[in-house]
């Protein structure tokens, strides 16, 4: 399995298929592919399904159904096929109804008359197979801009296609086959990661010293916030880094003295209400000569203190910093001193945006990339597809995770292994995508499935790193 898989884009898709030999004129010999697998895959999904509905659209999506049912019916089932363009024609009452509406090339909102049908089918009981992506859905970006079809299986052919792996696309396409048809493939400008990409994030080897394995400084932990940075720190220790420092406000240090048993702690400067202060920026920069890397924000607080020690660390340190929570609050772009990882969910980016987060939700990909090309750095944008934009680079998709990491804690616990993995040498974009596939991952591994808590996490990541 490779590291990285390509995702594909409608324009993407057009450009493989155009390789194929004889291409339009073997456009034929493709679709009658694509029905035949389409077929195959619905019939292992409803293994019971006797009477199925196959809604047609007007252009090759169509066709595929079209084929599709003709293979159903040579298998003894019974087919009723639906012209979508045919009025108000009777859905009849099936097992399965086939979406076959629009293919990759859709973008926008249907016409009156397609949401109408979409509606109708998502009303049906009956249960939705989707061919190639759910109607509605745009397939280069995930947007959904109206009417979308609520499948409960899709079959994609060739490769994925992005709508269906970002959402709000992913959350209309339920479970995905990907079946082959005989492409070539071409180069992508999004990937998805897979589990393979941990291989490439260095172990302590023979000769390390606890500096070399990788030194990750925190910076956070106001009064009353102790619990973010020690996730960071905990996490980073778990992440094989070899040496924790946490500097935090001085009332702070007797709360982390307790939590953390390994993590050299270090006093920073605080203003009367326990918040970090602009002073403690001398004592950041000291500690960060002897550091690998750098992890600012976790219980940082907000304040003008707190964000003039921001500024000023971005702005000096010329170590890898990854930059999350608090340190991201009112951030504004600056020339900064080294690399630096953002890693906002989607309230977080909204604000750094001047947008809403239902805005941030409908539109994460361009969003994403739109905060890459404001800040000139990394940005880490989470939620159920983590998505990772790079300048001058594609932007890599992280989609391994389960839905109990929708918990408090868990970015804190992203923050520290993207910090141990900076530390250990790896390259921004690659060091984000691999520290969110390794949190993703952790979630399998942890034992909970409900009530998981973020620290389940920590205790998870050497058996995902294993």
């Amino acid at each position: 399995m490779a590291e990285l898989e390509p995702l594909y884009t409608a324009d993407e898709m057009r450009a493989a298929e155009a390789r194929y030999p004889g291409y339009p004129g073997s456009a034929p010999e493709l679709m009658e592919r694509a029905g035949a697998q389409a077929a195959r895959v619905a019939q292992v999904e409803f293994t019971d399904a006797a009477r199925w509905t196959v809604v047609c659209g007007g252009g090759s999506n169509g066709g595929d159904g079209r084929i599709m049912a003709r293979h159903l019916e040579s298998a003894g089932k019974a087919v009723r096929i639906v012209e979508a363009k045919a009025g108000e024609p009777d859905l009849g009452e099936p097992d399965v109804i086939v979406d076959a509406l629009f293919g990759t090339g859709f973008s926008g909102s249907p016409r009156d008359d397609a949401a109408a049908m979409i509606e109708r089918i998502n009303s049906s009981p009956a249960a939705v197979f989707a061919i190639d992506l759910p109607s509605g859905v745009d397939a280069s970006t995930g947007e959904v801009a109206g009417a979308a079809v609520h499948a409960d299986a899709t079959v994609t052919f060739h490769g994925r296609k992005v709508g269906i792996v970002v959402a709000p696309g992913r959350f209309h396409a339920g479970r995905v086959h990907v079946t082959d048809i005989g492409l070539e493939h071409v180069e992508t400008a999004m990937r998805l990661a897979t589990a393979e990409l941990l291989r490439s994030v260095p172990r302590r080897h023979e000769g390390d010293n606890k500096y070399t394995a990788g030194h990750v400084l925190v910076v956070g932990g106001s009064r009353g916030f102790t619990g973010a940075p020690s996730l960071s720190a905990l996490a980073a220790m778990r992440a094989d880094a070899g040496y924790v420092t946490v500097a935090a406000p001085a009332s702070s240090l007797p709360v982390l003295e307790q939590r953390l048993l390994e993590a050299v702690k270090r006093p920073l400067a605080e203003t009367d209400d326990g918040i970090v202060a602009a002073s403690a920026v001398e004592s950041v920069l000291e500690i960060a000569h002897k550091a690998s890397s750098l992890a600012i924000g976790p219980g940082l607080g907000r304040g003008d203190g707190a964000k003039e020690l921001v500024r000023r660390v971005l702005a000096e340190v010329e170590l890898p910093v990854v930059a999350d929570a608090d340190a991201l609050f009112e951030l504004e772009p600056a020339t900064w001193a080294g690399p630096r990882v953002l890693t906002p969910h989607e309230g977080e980016l909204a604000r750094l945006l001047g947008r809403t987060s239902a805005e941030i939700a409908a539109h994460r990909l361009a969003s994403v990339q739109e905060a890459v090309e404001r800040f000139s750095c990394v940005v880490l944008l989470k939620g159920p597809d983590t998505l990772l934009a790079a300048p001058g680079a594609g932007t890599i998709v992280v989609s391994l995770g389960l839905p109990s990491l929708a918990t408090a804690g868990t970015g804190d616990v992203l923050t520290g292994i993207v910090a141990a993995f900076l530390a250990k040498g790896l390259e921004p974009q690659r060091a984000a995508a691999a520290a969110a596939v390794a949190q993703q991952l952790a979630s399998v591994e942890a034992p909970q499935r409900a009530g998981l808590v973020a620290s389940d996490l920590i205790d998870a990541l050497p058996r995902v790193l294993r």
